[in-house]
């Protein structure tokens, strides 16, 4: 690797004209993709890009600073795929970004003077006349009949005028391969009503629904209410306190973690899933432990016949992808076809709601959990019994030592303290195992009385995933209050786990 850096090194320094045009063109490049997403309104995603470039052009260009050439695309990648994904969801929890405030406010008020209302008072119906390149559209209600029209989705304007029912007037469904074409004509009747297409049948006079008086004042023309921009909540706001949409991105402070501590709808079934969180993180990892160490045990056993066999199988669930083992296991479970209620109901007259129970369902993704799980912990503990001296054993057992207490006070504390981290990991992995519940599940069975989607087997993660990206409102900015929380948890585990990393090995004579 070193002598590769050096060698590139080295055609940077003897072509200078191919280090300033590969520089150029990335910088370049750069700046082209930060001036489109500011235009495309994503100013931060565009100084993202911006600072890039300037870190681009700086290392490779200045001659003191060759020795970051080589760090800067690791710098970069974790700051654009780690530090920024955070730094944006954790930006999200203090904002009102759902399916409803997705838009910015100038796009919203272009929206909102969009919107057209209709005059019944001028609806007529309609029928076509004439052929390709001279369409005519005949009013018969009353008797108009507009100038000839192309009808090829361009703009066009044309007058209507007293006449006799045209001869040959199209059928229907000959009219409705129109309905581009007349959708972008504007009719001007005799009294110099505009009437334009509101349906396949008919023309009325079309007007804006509302009137803009001021930079956040308009006015409903329909009933004459005011109607303001309110700019802490981002919706537009009648004098009757109704919102009407589309609504804007505002940033909202601390409102969606209130929301998550004192709104009984939401911080009731957060609690209770924080605690089912916990409770399968943990035993997840307990029960993976305790069978994979059984196992690997039993592999030690140096009077059993064909251990080459056994490690295969029961290495086998982690060869199999996790996903298509999921899949597989909820089509055993399932209770009306599945096989392991068949085997119940053959034998004892069980046929268990494994999906619709909610006791039921959080043992289910235990169960299958803990077959996912066990093989990692069973190969590790394999490696680690391995590495504990058979003299201590053999030492106790000359005093009397059953082989169960050998196990407990020789062999079981030498290779738990290598064996912390991995565990603090896999608490951890389960804290955020969303893949298990979301493809065994989907957070099932729905927890009644809440606010939010919220599920018996829902772990954070997932329910969070339910809140972002299932729930009727996407309420984003929630779900990032969510995930920051979660950031936190999940952070002080990490910590927990450097620190549990750094005092085994002062026990061993290292320094990490």
């Amino acid at each position: 690797m070193f002598m590769g850096n050096n060698m590139t090194t080295s055609i940077l320094s003897r072509w200078p004209l191919m280090r300033w045009a590969l520089t150029g063109a990335a910088v370049l490049a750069s700046l082209y993709a930060g001036f489109l997403l500011y235009a495309q309104a994503e100013p931060l995603f565009g100084a993202m890009f911006l600072v890039l470039a300037v870190a681009v052009g700086v290392v490779f260009l200045h001659p003191r600073s060759a020795t970051w050439r080589f760090v800067l695309p690791g710098i970069a990648a974790v700051l654009i795929f780690v530090a920024f994904p955070v730094v944006y969801t954790i930006w999200l929890g203090f904002t009102n970004y759902s399916s409803f405030n997705l838009l910015t406010y100038d796009r919203a008020i272009e929206v909102l003077m969009a919107n057209k209302s209709i005059d019944p008072k001028t609806e007529r119906k309609f029928a076509i006349a004439g052929g390709p390149g001279a369409y005519q559209v005949w009013l018969p209600e009353d008797g108009l009949l507009s100038e000839p029209l192309a009808l090829d989705g361009q703009a066009a304007s044309a007058n209507l005028s007293p006449a006799d029912e045209p001869a040959a007037l199209l059928a229907q469904k000959e009219a409705v391969k129109l309905r581009k074409g007349l959708a972008a004509i504007v009719l001007t009747a005799p009294d110099d009503t505009e009437l334009r297409n509101t349906g396949l049948r008919a023309f009325a006079a079309v007007a804006p629904e509302y009137e803009r008086l001021g930079p956040d004042a308009f006015r409903r023309h329909a009933d004459g209410q005011m109607l303001t921009a309110n700019h802490k909540t981002g919706f537009f706001t009648l004098e009757d306190g109704t919102t009407i949409a589309p609504g804007w991105r505002v940033g909202i402070g601390w409102d969606n973690f209130k929301r998550i501590f004192t709104l009984e709808g939401i911080r009731g079934p957060m609690l209770s899933i924080f605690v089912w969180t916990c409770i399968f993180a943990f035993l997840s990892m307990a029960g993976t432990f305790a069978l994979g160490l059984l196992l690997a045990v039993i592999l030690q056993w140096p009077h059993l016949r064909g251990k080459a066999a056994y490690r295969i199988l029961l290495i086998l669930p982690y060869a199999v992808p996790s996903f298509i083992s999921i899949l597989v296991f909820r089509g055993l479970f399932n209770q009306n076809f599945g096989e392991i209620n068949l085997i119940l109901e053959a034998m004892f007259g069980l046929r268990p709601d494994w999906f619709t129970d909610g006791t039921l369902a959080r043992i289910m993704i235990l169960a299958v959990n803990l077959w996912l799980g066990y093989p990692y912990m069973m190969l590790l503990a394999m490696g680690f019994l391995q590495a504990v001296p058979e003299d201590h054993k053999k030492a106790a057992a000359l005093e009397g030592a059953s082989a169960l207490r050998v196990f407990f006070t020789i062999t079981l504390p030498q290779i738990l303290p290598p064996f912390v981290p991995l565990l603090i990991s896999t608490f951890a992995f389960n804290f955020n195992n969303i893949v298990l519940v979301l493809l065994m599940t989907r957070g099932g069975p729905d927890i009644p009385g809440t606010a939010i989607p919220a599920g018996e087997t829902d772990i954070l993660g997932s329910f969070t995933y339910r809140v972002a990206f299932m729930d009727t409102g996407t309420q984003f900015g929630l779900a990032g209050a969510i995930t920051f929380l979660i950031f936190l948890i999940v952070g002080a585990m990490a910590y927990a786990n450097l620190l549990a990393m750094r005092r085994a090995a002062l026990r061993k004579g290292a320094r990490i």
